[in-house]
């Protein structure tokens, strides 16, 4: 039998391995180095949480399948496969790998067999990516081509007549300049050289150009390219475009800089004139939009993409006829006739589909665009969203309509009311000719009310309405305007809550018509009758609340936010038959707004109304 301490010493050494194996198994496991196994099927037997992560996928993903599966070249696997079965060491073995996103990897794989007993146990496979590296060595290949090609242009330049040519020896500083250039640059015969950068570049471009041509003495060989401004004779500034190519001699350093000279001052002008338009076009408030002739959208801008909800990347290459309504796909054989005729077409008034299904009315204004040889080559047009002005031509439309109405009734009642009363004074029946004649002044008084609303639109509209403050009772103005609501309804009680001490600064003309407009919905938006007060009271920083509260039908939340508008009306089947041009609010808001001050109303639908406002109080 082993000794005590035989035995203890065994414990702690199968601890430490224990320990170490774990250590191991973690450091494969969960190490930096994407590594796998693959069995002599090529079937994927053990990978580690780094191989799973480099392709994006779950171990259950993974593990158990092909390794062809995941590689984008069957041939290269193959191959793979074959020599690791000649159990051939692979070093940095090119290949691409699939990952779960469909990207591919570009890694080099390192890899040997397990052998037991001669027996093909499982590859040991090491990945490294190397997708960063051969896209970069692919962007420098690129780019080396772009060089080359650049350098062939270059030389080419160098070799036209038409273009102008210079030497610069950087050891000596000499300048040499073809007659070509001379001519380009109109540059006197007699020219000194070294007056060339301190007299004929612009100002402005000095400072660079001069930094520029110091910092190619330490460029190797290779090209170069910078614009600037140059000073032709009478100090005419041309835009100029400076191409080189620099050599160098390996003993003598930095030799000489040759290159050629372009005058690009048509195409500056050109950009700056294109960059203009682009930038109309970009601010502009209608939709610009260009289309072949065969009506695919060639341009769309920014106020197209807010008009009709299509992005441009949406709409350029899509046929036009996608924001055309059905109905009106004819409207485009006119157009393109028009236009093939060498016709415009002007506020050709319209309707387009939004993006959401919404049409929308539009004015649209189509010329052809031609080349330089008067070829029409495409379809210039720009959309003015007009469905505000239709919108308001409609309401101006039901405004005639219901204002020939409105006035038509009371007319209608004043006349009938005045033919009874001729019979009344006929029949010398005085008590039913005096209650007629109640009834065509109160008539008369709704028809002078309706006008004067007119009449303060008007003013409103064009800002000619006039203030005339003083302090005036309040109490007593609305005595006189209970009074005259006391024709328009004999179902409604009317309640004065106002102390007499009250005095407001004010328009009191423009006040009156305030509580009386007030008042009279009140009395209209309370069909069943019952309590309307009107009121004041004083608030705690000494100004007055000016109320009217009514016991009927009440607004809802959503009409609130536009009653003060301009026309609108509650749409509700219970108020169809009351009357009214959905401008006495509107003119309320208007006067109030003249007074600092601001209309506010609390309802509930069916809990009654009460509209308040603030003035200022005297005491």
């Amino acid at each position: 039998m082993a000794e005590p301490e035989n035995i203890e010493d065994l414990k702690i050494e199968l601890q430490l391995l224990k320990h170490r194996v774990k250590e191991l198994t973690d450091f494969i496991e969960n190490g930096s180095m994407p590594l796998h196994w693959v069995n002599e099927h090529g079937i994927i037997i053990w990978a580690n949480q780094a191989e799973l992560d480099l392709l994006g996928y779950l171990k259950e993903e993974y593990v158990g399948f092909p390794i062809e599966n995941f590689h984008a070249d069957s041939e290269v696997i193959s191959d793979l496969l074959v020599k690791l079965s000649n159990n051939e060491t692979i070093q940095d073995f090119p290949a691409r790998l699939l990952s779960k996103n469909g990207d591919i990897k570009y890694v080099r794989i390192s890899s040997n067999v397990l052998l037991e007993d001669g027996k093909f146990i499982h590859t040991r496979c090491f990945t490294r990516d190397v997708t960063e590296l051969v896209k970069e060595e692919k962007r420098k290949n690129e780019l080396h081509h772009l060089l080359k090609e650049s350098a062939e242009r270059l030389q080419l330049a160098i070799s036209a007549s038409n273009m102008g040519i210079w030497e610069l020896d950087l050891m000596t500083g000499s300048v040499q300049i073809s007659v070509e250039l001379r001519k380009m640059l109109e540059l006197p015969l007699d020219l000194d050289i070294g007056c060339l950068l301190s007299d004929y570049i612009y100002h402005e471009d000095k400072e660079k150009v001069e930094s520029y041509i110091s910092d190619l003495k330490y460029k190797d060989k290779g090209e170069f390219d910078f614009i600037f401004r140059f000073l032709k004779s009478k100090n005419f500034p041309v835009w100029i475009r400076v191409q080189g190519i620099i050599q160098k001699q390996v003993i003598e350093g930095l030799h000489r800089v040759v290159g050629c000279v372009l005058d690009i001052t048509d195409l500056k002008n050109s950009e700056e004139y294109h960059s203009k338009l682009v930038a109309i076009v970009n601010s502009s408030f209608d939709a610009i939009i260009s289309k072949t002739l065969n009506g695919v959208v060639s341009t769309w801008n920014s106020s197209a993409e807010t008009i009709f909800g299509y992005s441009a990347d949406e709409m350029i290459g899509q046929p036009i006829i996608k924001i055309i309504p059905e109905e009106r796909l004819g409207e485009e054989d006119y157009i393109l006739e028009k236009l093939r005729a060498g016709e415009s077409i002007n506020h050709f008034e319209t309707q387009r589909l939004t993006k959401s299904g919404k049409l929308l009315d539009v004015s649209l204004t189509i010329s052809p665009i031609k080349n330089g040889n008067g070829e029409i080559m495409g379809i210039s047009k720009i959309a003015r969203d007009i469905s505000e002005k239709k919108q308001e031509e409609r309401r101006k439309n039901d405004f005639v309509s219901m204002v020939s109405h409105e006035l038509k009734t009371p007319l209608t009642s004043i006349l009938l009311s005045s033919q009874a009363m001729q019979k009344g004074f006929k029949n010398n029946n005085l008590e039913i000719a005096k209650n007629l004649s109640v009834g065509i002044e109160g008539q008369a008084k709704r028809m002078t009310s309706m006008i004067q609303d007119f009449l303060n639109l008007a003013k409103i509209e064009e800002g000619k309405i006039r203030m005339r403050f003083e302090y005036f009772q309040l109490l007593g103005l609305m005595d006189e305007i209970v009074e005259q609501a006391k024709f328009l309804s004999r179902k409604h009680i009317i309640q004065i809550q106002c102390d007499s001490s009250h005095e407001v600064l004010a328009d009191r003309d423009k006040i009156g018509q305030v509580l009386i407009n007030l008042l009279t919905n009140a009395i209209k938006y309370s069909p069943e009758g019952g309590t309307i007060v009107l009121g004041c009271e004083k608030l705690h920083n000494g100004s007055l609340r000016i109320y009217v509260s009514d016991e009927g039908v009440g607004i809802s939340k959503t009409d609130q936010k536009e009653l003060f508008k301009r026309f609108f009306r509650v749409e509700r089947k219970e108020l169809a038959n009351i009357s009214g041009f959905g401008i006495g609010l509107y003119i309320v808001a208007e006067i109030l707004h003249y007074h600092n001050s601001v209309i506010s109303v609390e309802s509930e639908e069916g809990a009654g109304s009460t509209f308040q406002f603030v003035l200022e109080n005297r005491n």
